[in-house]
């Protein structure tokens, strides 16, 4: 079995194919995936999907790209995550790549979703991009780290240096890898996913988009997270079964997620 750890099938492209989407999952053994929220508005359509399939979970959180969006407080993301089908904070974090111009309120953004992990005691979905030494430096200023007091959490599609893997492992942080690592292009990240252990790692579809190779360029779905175990798996020269197992096991672990 596998298990999608980030996706938006809440997103309009993908629900108005759900029946498709969740029979695709079937075919492809995946068991279970974790719906992110981007903004509070779209929130109840994430909500909505975890709790009429047993095997949807959801987040709460602000992406750090929607400006123009209701900004949250900690009391609210820690009123919204007060759900057993909610289980994580996110996705979060700081992206210097899209926005331009005087990025402290995405930072105070990314500061309040951090408090909230803490005070709920779910771990953080975190998106960087261009930020990786603010990211880490606020994760630390703000005690995400385990031995800080945090829950930590996962740095999600990540395409980042090895450095700053290590960085966040060193926190308790998961690193997860999306159909990106299966790109030509993309042999830096390959080695980075190469030298992390399998113990530290998650994989991903951020569906719709970044469908990973043979579909790459077309409309991406959890379905589609196999192809981006079984790159990892031949690029680490391990038997699929292990990343498989390995890579769901980590999802339980770091999201307290019962298991049948």
């Amino acid at each position: 079995m596998y298990i999608d750890s980030h996706c938006h099938i809440n997103f309009p492209e993908l629900a108005a194919r759900m029946p498709e989407i969740l029979a695709k999952m079937a075919e492809n053994k995946v068991d279970k995936a974790l719906c992110v929220s981007v903004n509070l508005p779209e929130f109840p359509s994430v909500l909505a999907l975890a709790e009429q399939y047993p095997h949807i979970y959801a987040s709460v959180g602000v992406h750090p790209d929607y400006e123009d969006t209701p900004e949250p407080s900690v009391d609210e993301l820690v009123r919204l995550a007060d759900h057993p089908k909610i289980v994580a904070i996110g996705e979060t974090g700081l992206d210097y790549y899209r926005l331009e111009g005087d990025l402290e309120w995405q930072r105070a953004r990314f500061r309040t979703h951090i408090r909230a992990s803490r005070e709920t005691r779910k771990p953080l979905i975190i998106h960087t991009r261009s930020a990786s030494a603010d990211t880490i430096r606020i994760l630390q200023e703000e005690g995400a780290a385990v031995d800080k007091g945090g829950v930590a959490g996962v740095m999600h599609c990540f395409t980042e240096s090895l450095e700053v893997a290590l960085a966040a492992i060193e926190m308790g942080f998961y690193i997860s890898f999306s159909g990106i690592v299966t790109f030509k292009s993309a042999k830096d990240l390959q080695a980075v996913a190469q030298a992390l252990p399998l113990d530290r790692i998650l994989i991903e579809t951020d569906s719709p988009y970044l469908a990973p190779v043979p579909y790459r360029g077309k409309m991406n779905e959890p379905g589609y997270v196999p192809h981006v175990a079984e790159f990892i798996a031949t690029l680490k020269d391990v038997p699929l079964r292990e990343v498989a197992e390995r890579t769901t096991d980590n999802f339980y672990k770091l999201f307290k997620v019962p298991r049948e």
